[in-house]
């Protein structure tokens, strides 16, 4: 069956239903749904019983930078920077001297055991040296795994950080296969390049980010997830137009956002948790639509020897040696080698290889692939019982939850009061969102000249008005209350 306009629509629309079904009762079995959205894919594919032929490498891509932007910044929203704080150290190193450690020692093995060039076995080490964001966030949230001290975080802060060191290496490695005369030293500059030009400009637009979404009034609150889109696009296509990495701009940016005070945050948090579900669908059956799995059939063998020598031997080794600089228990060093769970981005990047239409290509892509599903039905079916098995685990009950989960979570308010503003206190004349409540209290209405209104995050607080404020418990509303009835 032949993609065309006319139903391109019914059937995306009727894969995207299936995929959510059958997410749903793959759950119950233990099987990683991110396998069964590529196993749609593929089975809708051409080689499948859908026979839907689709080989355009190009359009794959440019679907996998799309999802990831979405996968990556609804990531970053997530992410309670005084929870990464403290293993912040940790999980840069992991993300890039992690990062480089994976794509070399598996690089060299693949230039050991096959006919590849060392550039070619490089390259191929570099695409699937990153551990994907899409599937640990994913699995870790969906099995809603409680980890001890920092683990969590640190899992969650290396995998959505090391996207562009996989990516600095995949181009550079790529330029050297096309173009070997360039030498290994070039990949200094273009790294230093795109990390620090990607940081800038992620800390940049979110400063300028958080000043439009506070600052613009729009009329109806559905429109303000659509203003971050927009924000969000403008600041990976921006970094990438200045030669900095648009990946890492997005993820700081929304790092720095997500622990801002937001105008409608609730409403953006939301509406992006669920966009990250979607593009996580649309990449994986797109990908699974991409290949053909009559080509990967002669490649298991070869495949799943890489594929073990990297969970194995390349992974461990990598979190060992960078570990090493860091004092912690050799299980948590176990348990962080084991979350190295490859998925779509893998595949992603393995797109580019054959759109440079390198010789190897397709080869590279197929055992790509291969790996990426090996990992996840290896790694991810296992993470509950590694876990335990390491004691690195805790009682789903004794969990923490982060400023984002308190924020999203509607529980019964315990205590209510009725706050009288008066002329001259600190609240008057500021913004509700630059109040700064903590995310489990809330105004729920103002009387105000008589008459009740429901405040939004732009409402100013005039004197005389009579807020209700609803919280968790009483003792909270009262250090509120001392703070907005101060004299300013």
């Amino acid at each position: 069956m032949q993609l065309t306009i006319e139903n391109i629509l019914l059937i995306g629309s009727s894969l995207l239903l299936i995929s959510v079904i059958a997410g749903k009762t793959s759950y119950k079995f233990g099987v990683p749904t991110l396998i069964l959205f590529l196993a749609i894919g593929m089975l809708a594919g051409s080689d499948g019983i859908g026979g839907i032929k689709f080989d355009d490498s190009k359009m794959a891509q440019f679907v996998g930078i799309v999802s990831l932007n979405f996968i990556l910044f609804s990531g970053g929203l997530d992410t309670s920077w005084n929870t990464v704080k403290p293993v912040l150290k940790e999980g840069l190193v992991l993300s890039t001297l992690g990062v480089f450690l994976t794509a070399v020692s598996l690089g060299t093995f693949v230039w050991y055991v096959s006919d590849f060039t060392i550039y070619e076995s490089l390259l191929l080490g570099a695409i699937v040296s990153s551990t994907d964001a899409a599937a640990v966030f994913s699995i870790l949230r969906s099995k809603n795994i409680a980890l001890k001290t920092n683990l969590r975080p640190t899992l969650e802060l290396e995998s959505g950080s090391n996207d562009p060191m996989a990516y600095v290496l995949t181009i550079a490695f790529l330029s050297l296969v096309v173009n070997p005369e360039q030498g290994v030293l070039m990949i200094i500059p273009f790294f230093l390049q795109q990390m620090i030009l990607g940081g800038i400009a992620g800390l940049a637009f979110g400063y300028a980010s958080k000043y439009v979404i506070n600052k613009i009034r729009l009329d109806f609150e559905g429109l303000y997830p659509v203003l971050v889109i927009a924000l969000m696009f403008i600041t990976f296509s921006g970094t990438d137009a200045i030669g900095g990495n648009g990946f890492l701009a997005i993820y700081i940016c929304a790092v720095y956002l997500g622990n801002q005070d937001l105008i409608h945050k609730k409403t953006i948090l939301k509406m992006f948790d669920g966009l990250a579900w979607l593009m996580q669908i649309v990449l994986f059956l797109t990908l699974g639509l991409l290949v053909f799995p009559t080509e990967i059939v002669p490649l298991i063998g070869f495949g799943l020897l890489i594929s073990l020598f990297l969970i194995f031997i390349a992974r461990p080794l990598a979190v060992f040696l960078s570990l090493s600089l860091f004092k912690m228990k050799n299980k948590r060093r176990f348990y962080i080698s084991w979350v190295g769970l490859r998925g779509a981005v893998p595949i992603v990047f393995a797109t580019y290889p054959l759109l440079a239409g390198i010789e190897k290509a397709d080869m590279i892509f197929n055992v790509v692939f291969f790996i990426s599903v090996t990992s996840i039905l290896l790694q991810g079916t296992t993470l509950s019982v590694v876990a335990k098995w390491l004691k690195v685990s805790i009682p789903e009950t004794s969990k923490k939850l982060n400023p984002t989960d308190m924020l999203l979570a509607d529980y019964p308010k315990a205590g209510m009061e009725e706050i009288k503003i008066a002329a001259g206190d600190f609240a008057v004349g500021k913004e509700i969102v630059d109040l700064h409540f903590p995310g489990n209290l809330l105004i729920a209405m103002i009387k105000r000249q008589g008459k009740y209104i429901i405040p939004k995050g732009s409402t100013v607080i005039e004197a005389a008005d009579e807020l209700l404020v609803l919280a968790d418990d009483e003792v909270l509303i009262q250090v509120v209350k001392e703070e907005l009835v101060k004299k300013g």
